[in-house]
């Protein structure tokens, strides 16, 4: 886009509503609305959508004009100062300086490389979140009661072909009541796979029951069902499918085994939102499903979370574990001992704003997938999940894992080296049969899991992400594993 179109959309005058100024901050991606002089096109003034946000929730509307918020004395620079003195101007709170002319109207910006540092993951936010969480407020309607938390559900079971959709506090809550409601208890065990997050396990233990810990496939990096096969028991209750960093698990071996057995079959879909298996989504899969809705899933609502299922009582007896145990045709009459794992109404209005928009995040999920394999082809020793036949990842990470024995270079160096250059990483999730809480054992040995989790990364997925910023990504790989093998050669 040209910098002549790009002040052209982020501009209005001041003689506009707060609407307009969010339209504008929309349109133009950087955060901030220009404000013009309507009689003669003179730089007015600069606002931030944190402005905005601020005076929304001091009472303002949308319809307000813009005269209605203050605005503080702008940063600008003329149209000759020195790239050096500008850069000194940046600050946490400067990102984007208006460049005048001698006239006095905005010629150019300069704009504070926010990709200096290129984080694993953030939300992708914008004008209708704040719309929707603006509604709450002025409403009065912000805790567990509210039209956004039924609508959220409401297109969270659509999106995902459920008949049933209970919102809760966080994922970790949802698996919890997932599990309750099936009768998970003392004595009973469920196998979980390895390599996942602690979230899985832990709510295994918070019913009284015995996380079970499998290994990995080495193709999916998902739980391997022979290895599910051979952990069943008199014991085992349930079986948790993990579809980790977003790639579906085999559900259909799963089932079968699940079949056999008589065991529950239960979807940790955390990072999945949004995937699908066979052309089915992933949360409708299994006897009862969760995700995760945390600032940085597919979709977030801050912290948030939700239970789907296609069974009528276990979707009541999900609602009233969540409500405190409260029977449901009669207010402060409790039933059953329950919990407070209830969603917010602000919470819920975020999520329906990002339902609104998953195609495009799914999409931007993808491209960005395909640009690191092409980015990354070339460099030998890097491995990731494979995406089987019938199955479309969101690809919430995208997660590589650094081979020593072919490349000579350890996972943490190249993680420390990207971090250099402002560069994000994260690893792979420690194998839960090692973790402290869990290492008690006794545990079969588990090599696949355990050499995914030793030497694989998470490198930045973020859906905004550029395919130069993904390149850039890539040479900054390349050159770790240029400087640690002359290192080790030297």
């Amino acid at each position: 886009m040209e910098i002549t179109d790009l002040i052209s959309r982020l501009t209005v005058t001041s003689d506009v509503n707060v609407r307009q100024a969010l339209q504008a901050i929309e349109a133009g991606s950087l955060g901030i609305v220009l404000i013009a002089d309507p009689k003669d096109g003179r730089f007015a003034g600069l606002l931030t959508d944190g402005d905005i946000r601020r005076t929304l929730l001091s009472g303002v509307g949308l319809e307000s004009p813009l005269t209605a918020i203050d605005r503080r004395k702008a940063t600008t620079v003329r149209h000759d100062t020195t790239r050096e003195e500008i850069v000194k101007l940046f600050s946490d709170t400067i990102r984007v300086i208006p460049v005048l002319d001698v006239a006095e109207r905005v010629v150019d910006l300069a704009i504070y490389d926010r990709r200096a540092h290129l984080p694993v993951a953030q939300p992708v936010l914008g004008e209708r979140e704040l719309v929707y969480v603006t509604e709450c407020i002025l409403s009065g309607w912000i805790s567990s009661t509210g039209r956004f938390v039924g609508e959220f559900e409401k297109r969270c079971a659509e999106y995902c072909r459920v008949p049933h959709a209970i919102s809760t506090s966080n994922g970790t809550t949802a698996l919890h009541l997932a599990l309750l409601v099936l009768g998970v208890g003392p004595g009973d065990e469920v196998i979980v796979p390895t390599l996942t997050f602690i979230a899985s396990a832990n709510s295994v233990v918070y019913t009284g029951a015995k996380p079970v810990f499998v290994d990995s496939e080495a193709s999916s990096w998902n739980m391997d069902p022979a290895a599910v096969e051979r952990a069943v028991t008199p014991r085992t209750k349930a079986i948790m499918a993990v579809h980790l960093y977003g790639h579906p698990a085999n559900m259909r071996a799963l089932r079968e085994i699940c079949n056999r057995h008589r065991l529950h079959l239960i979807e940790d879909a955390a990072e999945a939102f949004g995937s699908t298996y066979h052309g089915e989504p992933v949360g409708s899969l299994s006897d009862i499903a969760t995700f995760s809705f945390f600032g940085n899933k597919i979709i977030t609502t801050g912290e948030g979370g939700m239970v789907l299922t296609a069974n009528p009582k276990l979707a009541e007896h999900c609602r009233i574990l969540r409500d405190h145990g409260m029977s449901p045709s009669r207010r402060y009459w409790h039933t059953m001992l329950g919990y407070n794992y209830r969603m917010t109404n602000l919470q819920a209005a975020v999520g329906v704003a990002q339902i609104e928009k998953i195609d495009m995040i799914i999409e931007a999920k993808r491209r960005i997938a395909e640009d690191y394999v092409a980015a990354l082809a070339d460099i030998p020793g890097l491995s990731r999940p494979h995406e089987p036949a019938g199955t479309r990842s969101v690809y919430w990470l995208n997660s590589f894992c650094v081979d020593p024995a072919v490349v000579g270079v350890d996972r943490d160096f190249v993680m420390a080296e990207l971090k250099k250059h402002g560069i994000e990483t994260r690893p792979v999730f420690p194998v839960l049969h090692q973790q402290p809480v869990y290492a008690a054992g006794p545990h079969s040995p588990m090599p696949v899991a355990e050499r995914i989790s030793a030497h694989g990364i998470s490198l930045p997925s973020d859906p905004t992400l550029t395919t130069a910023e993904i390149n850039r990504v890539a040479a900054h790989i390349r050159q770790a594993f240029q400087t640690q093998t002359l290192v080790r050669t030297s």
